[in-house]
């Protein structure tokens, strides 16, 4: 049983995390104000920029939950071309975790839902996130291909194709992977880097509201060609990464 120095410790990295959170969130206003000024002139510069600030933030934000990351397979991710990352998803700081490792321009495709938040959402467009509305299958479809249009212009992408956040016992009971959500990789002719990630849940929703000490394992598998697979193999997609994602699940649980 935790002691109440730890539960104190616990319960202190979460309120440091929401101050860290907050306080960026308002002190980067005339930031984003000088980023999109920047991006008339050296829209690149501004990207990277912007790309580098929040990576920044995200491994200070890692640091005080006390998480400890092991990655595997980080080589399997090329370094000069865009593509489509695919991850199971069991807590929030999934996003921090992945984006602080991107070797480039990326952007996430996020609910709907977070499109409300102010100063959240316009930093999100900022680093090219999307907005995906689960309810209307025409704006999905818009988005999925405004993903795809990213990709191609050299934008990685990374989606989480179980459609929310995973909350079942077992780490390795997933949700379906939504076949639509491959349709980025296969419009952009883009390559698919299968992300397995272990034990995120325990930094903080398994242990609610407390943020604990976690050992997470991060792997990266070999890259997937659409078109060097099967046709079956190409109509099922989802499955056939989920499996390759579960393959790794299993093979890390070990470690964690």
């Amino acid at each position: 049983m935790c002691s109440n120095t730890e539960r104190t410790k616990d319960m202190i990295r979460f309120i440091l995390v929401c101050i860290t959170v907050i306080g960026y969130l308002v002190l980067t206003i005339p930031v984003l104000l000088i980023e999109w000024i920047i991006g008339k002139f050296a829209p690149m510069k501004k990207d990277i920029s912007s790309l580098r600030m929040v990576q920044a933030i995200f491994k200070f934000i890692l640091w005080l939950t006390g998480a400890r990351v092991t990655v595997i397979g980080e080589e399997n991710v090329p370094k000069d071309q865009a593509v489509l990352y695919v991850a199971n998803h069991r807590s929030y700081f999934d996003i921090l975790l992945t984006y602080s490792r991107c070797p480039g321009r990326t952007g996430y495709v996020a609910k709907k839902e977070m499109e409300r938040y102010p100063l959240l959402s316009n930093w999100m467009r900022n680093l090219y996130c999307l907005f995906l509305d689960r309810e209307d299958i025409k704006q999905g479809l818009k988005t999925i291909l405004q993903a795809a249009d990213y990709v191609k212009s050299g934008i990685s992408v990374c989606i989480f194709p179980e459609g929310t956040r995973n909350k079942n016992s077992d780490e390795l009971d997933m949700l379906p992977f939504h076949d639509g959500s491959f349709k980025i990789a296969t419009r952009a002719k883009s390559p698919i880097i299968p992300i397995a990630i272990s034990n995120s849940a325990n930094i903080w929703e398994a242990n609610f509201p407390k943020m604990t000490p976690a050992h997470v394992v991060i792997e990266y598998g070999k890259p997937i060609i659409p078109s060097e697979l099967d046709r079956d193999t190409q109509r099922h997609l989802g499955a056939y990464t989920q499996n390759i994602i579960k393959e790794m699940l299993i093979k890390n649980k070990e470690l964690v």
